[in-house]
């Protein structure tokens, strides 16, 4: 069974005797582009710069060179009509131009992020590893899309601008994995953009070394909480002792902060969005063996206060579904804005609902998050491709982006259980309604010839 966002999910079995494939895929040219990309503001997730968000997907089991568990990352080109499994690209260390070499369960791919580091106006790849010998690497964007890159001592990144200058940063983690009661501890580092092709950043920072020391960092998610232009990170990781954790930074004239009041932490997924349109990013944390999730307003001070957070589960009035003890409801969560009102909505994967999975998405209003008019989707959904299946994990990762450019955020979720562990990926059409199945569309590694066999594809999203 797969977990996300947890130590377990960190320990995903590799394996042996994958058939050995190597990527020979090379990144499809972008379709004819509009306008030229803007360079007033750092583009997020548009690698060929045609306007449109395109989606990565990481599948760090896949056997590649001949070495299972190397990995893999698939990308998906958006476009006016959304994805194709034609207009992909696969890269991973057996592609040219990647630095590094395949290795034998490397997990190339297991944690993604992107942004445009260098100042070029197309977004960037970074890709992360389950070595922190082998690292991660950046894989520059361009016209054309992704190609080229240079190794960076990552196995996790978040980019944001964190000292609020409107270049993108790269937050940098070398992370270890040390199971049982002690973490092995995270090196964290605050690369200042712009980032040079060579690899070098205009200065590098240490990001809170006393304290990350004790966690395994793993994942995160970006934002502004206290609207002062500024990032602000969150950061997900396992804690000891069989528990996982979050760590909240707020950015501010000194650099990040860690808030040290009492939050609610979480042992799920974290997101960062405005939930309730005032202009606050707000804080969502994952519960997932409370099978809940936790949302905390910002405000220019930071967080509200405690009297703000509100709570949601399937219990929680209009969300489909009902509250069990196994569902790992916020194992995954995600936030954009599916109904185009200028109001972000939340998608919540609860994979092991029925042992099958399903994702939750919830409204976000003027009054904040509601489960008013909440909607429900997984594989046994009318019109949505596939059959439900034992250990399917659908919904162990989510992510909403905007692929066809309408203004309404699409869902994209994984289900790296699918066939077995070979793993697939759901894309669901946001509308001013919500989301809709028509013109649903599943791929799996097969889709866009790439090894495929216990691949895990869709282990990660971004």
């Amino acid at each position: 069974m797969f977990r996300l966002r947890s130590h377990a999910r960190w320990a995903l079995p590799l394996s042996l005797g994958l058939t050995a494939l190597t990527l020979t895929v090379p990144a499809a040219s972008a379709a004819p582009s509009g306008a030229a990309p803007s360079k007033s503001a750092p583009v997020r997730d548009d690698f060929d710069g045609d306007g449109y968000a395109d989606l990565a997907v990481g599948a760090p089991n896949a056997t590649v060179g001949g070495r299972a568990g190397a990995g893999y990352v698939a990308v998906m080109y958006g476009g006016p009509h959304g994805l194709s499994t034609g207009h992909r690209a696969i890269l991973s260390r057996a592609t040219a131009g990647i630095p590094g070499d395949p290795v034998k369960g490397q997990g190339f791919g297991r944690q993604i992020s992107e942004g445009d580091l260098d100042g070029d106006g197309y977004a960037d790849l970074v890709v992360g590893s389950g070595s922190p010998r082998d690292g991660g690497a950046v894989v520059w964007g361009g016209p054309r899309g992704l190609s080229g890159g240079r190794q960076i001592p990552a196995t996790d990144t978040q980019t944001g601008d964190f000292d609020g200058d409107g270049r993108l940063d790269l937050a940098v983690f070398s992370a270890g994995s040390g199971g049982g009661d002690d973490p092995a501890g995270t090196t964290a580092t605050i690369w200042k953009g712009p980032l040079k092709r060579t690899g070098t950043p205009a200065a590098r920072t240490p990001l809170d070394p006393d304290h990350l020391q004790y966690i395994d960092i793993r994942d995160g998610d970006t934002g502004d909480i206290n609207g002062d232009g500024r990032t602000d990170l969150v950061l997900t990781g396992y804690c000891g002792d069989g528990n996982n954790c979050s760590v909240l930074y707020l950015s501010g004239p000194a650099g990040l902060t860690r808030v040290t009041d009492q939050h609610p932490g979480g042992d799920g997924a974290a997101a960062i969005g405005d939930l309730d349109g005032d202009g606050y990013d707000d804080l969502v944390t994952g519960f997932q063996n409370d099978n809940a999730v936790w949302v905390m307003y910002g405000s220019a001070a930071g967080l509200g206060g405690r009297d703000t957070w509100k709570r949601f589960t399937q219990d929680t009035p209009g969300v489909p579904g009902s509250r069990e003890e196994t569902d790992e409801f916020g194992q995954s969560v995600a936030v954009g804005d599916i109904t185009g009102d200028g109001v972000d909505d939340l998608a919540v994967g609860a994979p092991d609902e029925n042992g099958e999975g399903v994702v939750d998405v919830l409204r976000g209003s003027r009054s904040g998050l509601t489960g008013t008019g909440a909607q429900a989707f997984g594989q046994n959904s009318k019109g949505v491709p596939g059959t439900a299946e034992q250990y399917d994990s659908f919904g162990y990762v989510v992510r909403l982006l905007d692929i066809n450019g309408n203004g309404h955020a699409d869902l994209a979720a994984a289900a790296p259980g699918e066939d077995g562990g070979n793993g697939a990926v759901w894309v669901l059409r946001g509308r001013p309604s919500g989301l809709t199945t028509d013109a649903a569309l599943a791929f799996g590694g097969r889709a866009v010839r790439a090894p495929y066999t216990k691949a895990g594809f869709g282990f990660e999203l971004r």
